[in-house]
Order: structure tokens, then C-alpha cells, then sequence
């Protein structure tokens, strides 16, 4: 911690900035906090920045993270982190049939919700995630949007606690 507290700002934005998929923004909006007294301080000012941003600003931060096994994981255009994450939870390993099957449901969840289905996949298994993207498709828009920033701020705390754990 006293490391990314005491790195010039352009570093420890460079640094964190990929902990939100696509959105240096998180870590530019809290540069000027410093020092964070532990790493529950530093995600808790992460996700104050978040939920303090307008609601369009919070949908882009959404949008900005990739489908499951979607067109961006066949290309080998996913970050680092998701490419881990998605490999871990075996995205990079379904069937014809489970490929056909997620693609259903990542079009059917972007067309109702404008954002993609996001899911910590490392607290699932592949079974799991067909079912819970089941289950959150039938949801209304605002208790979804609610639900994909509690999995956004899941998937950020595992991995800023990598990030910090191995440096």
C-alpha cells in the first residue's frame, strides 16, 4: 500500500486504471485521496467514485466489460484479467451447444439491458454461471443494474487484492 501512495498520480492511475474494465476514470477520481490505510480504504474509495458518478457514466462503466465468451474472447481482445478470469471458470472451453447457448443469452441480456450480463465468474463454476445468467435475464432493469455493479465491485476487489498481493 504505501508503495501506490507515494507513486507520482500518473503512475498510480496507469497502475489501477485497468482494475475497472476499461475505466481509468475509478482511479483518476480518487488519486487525490491518498494515503488509503489498507486495501478495503482503496476499493471502498473505488466504489464511492462509482456510485457518486451519474447514472450514464455508471452504464458506460458497465458497457465497457466484455461478454462471456463473446465475440471479444474468440478475437483475443479480452484484457488480461478477463481472459484469467473467463479461463478459470472454463468460458474458453464450451461446447458448440454451450456456445450457441451463451451467445443466445448475451444477445437476449444486451437487447433488454443495454449492457452486458456481468458475472465475479471466479466465485463460479460453468454450470453456475449458465444458471444465474438464467435467472438475472428475467429481472427488471433497475434490480439488474443494481446486480451488475455488485458483481462490477466483486470482480474489482479480486482484482485489485492480485494486484496488490503481487507486487
Amino acid at each position: 500500500m504505501r508503495h501506490l501512495d507515494s507513486m507520482p498520480p500518473s503512475e498510480f492511475v496507469a497502475m489501477l486504471g485497468g482494475i475497472f474494465e476499461h475505466s481509468p476514470w475509478v482511479a483518476e477520481a480518487i488519486v487525490a485521496r491518498r494515503p488509503f490505510q489498507s486495501i478495503d480504504a482503496l476499493h471502498a474509495a473505488m466504489v464511492a467514485a462509482v456510485e457518486a458518478a451519474p447514472k450514464e457514466k455508471r452504464l458506460a462503466l458497465l458497457a465497457a466489460h466484455p461478454e462471456l465468451a463473446g465475440r471479444e474472447a474468440r478475437e483475443g481482445s479480452l484484457t488480461a484479467s478477463s481472459t484469467q478470469e473467463q479461463a478459470r471458470a472454463g468460458l474458453d472451453a464450451l461446447t458448440a451447444a454451450e456456445v450457441r447457448r451463451i451467445d443466445e443469452l448475451n444477445s437476449a441480456y444486451r437487447l433488454k439491458l443495454g449492457f452486458p450480463f456481468i458475472v465475479a465468474v471466479r466465485d463460479h463454476t460453468k454450470a453456475s454461471i449458465f444458471a444465474t445468467f438464467e435467472r438475472r435475464l428475467a429481472q427488471d432493469a433497475d434490480t439488474e443494474f443494481a446486480e451488475a455493479l455488485v458483481q462490477v465491485y466483486r470482480i474489482t476487489r479480486l482484482r485489485l487484492d492480485a494486484l496488490v498481493s503481487a507486487g
